[in-house]
C-alpha cells in the first residue's frame, strides 16, 4: 500500500509540468500555426480558383511540396537546415509554428479551394452584375460564404494539427510529448517503482491529445451549427 501511495506522489510530481508548461505550449503552437495556415490557405484556395494560370500552377506546387514532405522533416528544415546552411537561426517554437503552418496551409488551401467550388457560380456573377469588381464581390460575396462551408472539413484539419505538434519535441520544445519524455526521465530514477511509471505517463499524454482534439471538434462542432447555411453542404474532408 505504502508502496502504491509513494508511486502515486512521484507520478503525480512529475506530472506538473504538463500542466504548467506543456499544456499552455501546445495550445499555443496549434492556435499560432493555425491561425498562419488559416491566412495563407484562403489566400491559395482562392488563388486556385480565381487567380491567373501562372499563379494556380504556382499555388499547386506548393500545395504539393508541403503536403508531400513528413512534418518532421519540414521541422528540421526550419531548425537545423536554415541555421546551417544560411546562418538564420530561429527559436525552436517559431521554426515548428512555420514549418507546421505552411504545411497546415497546404491542406487548408484544398479546404477553402473546395468550399469556394460548392458555392453556386451564380453568386459571383449576380455580384459583378451589380458593379461589384471581382476582388470586391470575393471579399463581401464569396469569402463569407466558403468561410461557413469550409468549417466542417477544417475540424479534420485541427486534428491532425494537434497531433502534429507532438514533432515539435524533437528540437526541444517543451510541449506535452517533451514534458512526457521529461517525466518518463526523471521517474526512472526512482528506486523501485520508476519503471512502474513510465507506462502511466504515456497513457496520460494520450489522454492529454485526446481531450484537445475532441474537445476543440465540440467547439467547431458548435461553431458550424450557428453559421451554417441552410441547404449548403461540404461534400467531405480533405484527408491528411
Amino acid at each position: 500500500m505504502e508502496a502504491t501511495i509513494g508511486a502515486t506522489n512521484v507520478l503525480w510530481q512529475s506530472l506538473g509540468p504538463f500542466f504548467s508548461r506543456g499544456l499552455p505550449e501546445t495550445v499555443k503552437i496549434t492556435a499560432l500555426l493555425l491561425c498562419l495556415g488559416l491566412v495563407l490557405g484562403a489566400v491559395l484556395g482562392f488563388t486556385q480558383v480565381y487567380g491567373r494560370r501562372p499563379f494556380r500552377y504556382a499555388c499547386v506546387t506548393y500545395e504539393q511540396i508541403f503536403r508531400g514532405v513528413p512534418p518532421l522533416v519540414m521541422i528540421l528544415v526550419f531548425y537545423n537546415g536554415f541555421a546551417r546552411s544560411f546562418h538564420i537561426m530561429l527559436p525552436a517554437t517559431m521554426s515548428a509554428v512555420l514549418a507546421l503552418g505552411l504545411r497546415s496551409a497546404a491542406y487548408q488551401s484544398q479546404i477553402f479551394r473546395g468550399a469556394i467550388q460548392a458555392v453556386p457560380p451564380g453568386q459571383m456573377m449576380a455580384a459583378r452584375a451589380l458593379g461589384m469588381s471581382k476582388l470586391k464581390a470575393i471579399r463581401y460575396v464569396m469569402l463569407p460564404q466558403a468561410f461557413r462551408l469550409a468549417i466542417p472539413p477544417w475540424s479534420n484539419e485541427y486534428s491532425g494539427v494537434v497531433k502534429d505538434t507532438a514533432f515539435a519535441c524533437a528540437i526541444g520544445v517543451a510541449e506535452l510529448t517533451r514534458q512526457a519524455q521529461l517525466a518518463m526521465t526523471r521517474v526512472s530514477m526512482v528506486p523501485d517503482i520508476g519503471s512502474r511509471l513510465i507506462l502511466p505517463i504515456f497513457l496520460i499524454l494520450g489522454m492529454f491529445y485526446l481531450a484537445l482534439t475532441y474537445g476543440g471538434n465540440a467547439l467547431l462542432g458548435l461553431l458550424e451549427r450557428r453559421l451554417r447555411i441552410p441547404g449548403f453542404e461540404t461534400k467531405g474532408k480533405v484527408e491528411r
